[in-house]
């Protein structure tokens, strides 16, 4: 998972206030059910010491926009307050979190944020009939869901029994207008692919539609299609069926990436290029050597590490900050592992406990290898 979007928490001053929260608003008393939850999640951040300031701007963004309507879907949020009272962090979550938590912290709490993430797979959504197409992208780092719509031109868009020395004639410019309108969906399609690392674009809708988008395709997204006869753009039709499918396509793209990742791990003898174990992991995050941080869950919550001024001055032991000439701080190892991935550009990945070879909390695709690599030795 591409995890940059965490940038913009780590440049804020700490404390941080992190909050894991059901926002479900489904009920005829869901406004009262939300603000017994909202209160009991900012007592307890003011019971951790958090100031007026930040327990406020918790409260406030996790009613803001959820009272119903299409906001009103929303199921769990995670929200990070840095120490000013400034939102560093409003990340919807893939679903209500089995477990609310709200920490006060000096270094903030993301490793459950990163559990319950919506599924972070870049893909396009679309919604086609003869005259245009309802186009979502979403999945994107750090970014809402963008909708667009594209309207082509109505003229002749059916095709008519009119017999006689016109009738071929009608029948090609319904045709050819239809066309026409899919190539403008096309277009929209293809600046979104070169621009963006896409998994998947899925087309539902209008059959025709769907035949021409997908025939029409060009290579820069012609194999990511994915095509299902459900689903409408008239006014009222149910995208139930879209929505299921496209869950169903990002679960399988992150089983893929988690299976992938597990496979290059167990892989480490042979390739030298993957390390597991915390010491091993926390060398190579020093040396600026990992591609993709990969942390199981559940995260032993015991767990310490050793940080010093900056993010990558870690230790497992003294002997370790001795040697880097710096002084210590006790931090939660989730914590000071997401960090050093975030700064070190690094993706960061979680995979169900047990997952690793020798059943290791953590473990680390690397960029490089050199002599002092664990598993080149």
């Amino acid at each position: 998972m591409d995890v940059s979007f965490l940038e913009p928490v780590f440049a804020a001053a700490g404390p941080y206030a992190t909050v894991c929260a059901d926002v479900t608003h489904t009920t005829e008393s869901a406004d009262a059910e939300l603000d017994l939850r909202v209160r009991a999640l900012t007592e307890q951040l003011a019971e951790q010491g958090a100031p007026e300031a930040v327990v406020e701007a918790v409260r406030a963004r996790l009613t803001e926009g959820n009272e119903g309507g299409e906001a009103g879907t929303l199921k769990g949020r995670a929200v990070v307050v840095a120490a000013d009272g400034s939102v560093v962090l409003d990340q919807v979550l893939a679903d209500a979190p089995a477990r609310e938590t709200a920490e006060w912290a000096p270094h903030p709490d993301l490793l459950p944020v990163l559990r319950q993430l919506a599924g972070r797979v870049p893909h396009i959504v679309v919604v086609a009939d003869r005259v245009g197409a309802d186009i979502t992208v979403a999945g994107l780092a750090g970014q809402p869901d963008e909708e667009r719509q594209v309207e082509g031109d109505t003229f002749h868009m059916r095709k008519v029994k009119v017999g006689g020395w016109a009738h071929n004639t009608y029948m090609h410019t319904a045709e050819n207008q239809w066309e026409e309108n899919a190539g403008l969906v096309i277009d929209e399609l293809t600046s979104f692919a070169r621009r963006l690392q896409l998994r998947f674009v899925l087309i539902a809708g209008d059959v025709r539609a769907r035949q021409i988008l997908s025939d029409k395709a060009p290579a820069a997204w012609s194999d990511l299609v994915v095509t299902m006869e459900e689903g409408g753009r008239a006014a009222g039709a149910d995208r139930e069926p879209v929505e299921r499918r496209t869950a169903e396509l990002i679960a399988e793209h992150e089983a893929r990436d988690i299976a992938t990742a597990v496979e290059q791990v167990q892989g480490a003898g042979a390739h030298g290029l993957a390390v597991a174990g915390t010491p091993a992991v926390v060398e190579a995050l020093r040396k600026g050597q990992v591609e993709t941080l990969v942390l199981t869950d559940p995260w032993d919550d015991d767990a310490t590490l050793l940080v010093g001024s900056g993010p990558l001055e870690l230790g497992v032991k003294q002997q370790d900050m001795d040697a880097l000439g710096v002084h210590g701080e006790v931090v939660p190892a989730g914590a000071a592992l997401v960090e050093a991935g975030v700064a070190s550009a690094a993706g960061v990945l979680v995979v169900p406990g047990a997952a690793l070879p020798g059943e290791e909390p953590v473990a680390a695709i690397l960029r490089y290898t050199d002599a002092s690599t664990p598993s080149a030795q």
